[in-house]
């Protein structure tokens, strides 16, 4: 089990003592996930946070009509679940599913508010990460509705070059809002500039 990834993720933002890191990796949980596999699925409440140590997972919205909405990529060093239903333990609006075959260390929600107390800087670490998710988050907002589809699969391109070798185009072509034939038609577009 390999949890160094994990603690150097925290220890990037709060310094963890030897015996907090105990504390911490005491209720933590490493869970094995193969490719395909939920992490969560929409309709449930998502019940912990995933810190991915290997991997890749989707987060998507199911509309009724079938169609799969993917607004999030997780990869190494990176928080996976449907953060709306874990902080307010109702039902889940995505879907978090494995990509590839995903290791993760999770934390339940149950004992999240007992690593506070015990390790108060986890708060300030929690607190930092949803900042950033947020703002990250927005900005994708933004994206949507300021630019062209080729200007947003350019960003997501310059941003994550190593996602878009890990998954299928249709996934890329949904995270962009856009069907994998346009994406295609943009690709062959850059191609010949």
């Amino acid at each position: 089990m390999e949890i160094h990834p994990f603690i150097s993720h925290i220890n990037n933002i709060v310094s963890l003592t030897s015996k907090e890191e105990e504390i911490l990796l005491e209720k933590t949980k490493y869970r094995k996930y193969l490719k395909d596999q939920y992490i969560v699925q929409q309709g449930d409440v998502c019940k912990h946070i995933n810190f991915i140590i290997k991997g890749c997972t989707k987060t998507f919205h199911l509309t009724n009509d079938g169609q799969e909405h993917i607004i999030l990529f997780s990869i190494e060093d990176w928080w996976s679940a449907d953060m709306g239903s874990f902080i307010t333990e109702t039902p889940a609006d995505y879907s978090v599913q494995c990509v590839e075959n995903t290791d993760v260390i999770q934390i339940e929600k149950s004992i999240i508010e007992d690593l506070y107390t015990e390790i108060p800087k986890l708060e300030r670490f929690f607190r930092i990460i949803t900042q950033r998710a947020l703002v990250s988050s927005r900005k994708r907002i933004v994206r949507g509705f300021s630019k062209t589809a080729k200007e947003r699969y350019l960003i997501f391109k310059q941003s994550y070059p190593e996602l878009e070798k890990r998954v299928p185009q249709y996934m890329v072509a949904s995270y962009l809002g856009i069907t994998k034939e346009f994406l295609s038609k943009i690709k062959r577009q850059i191609a010949k500039e």
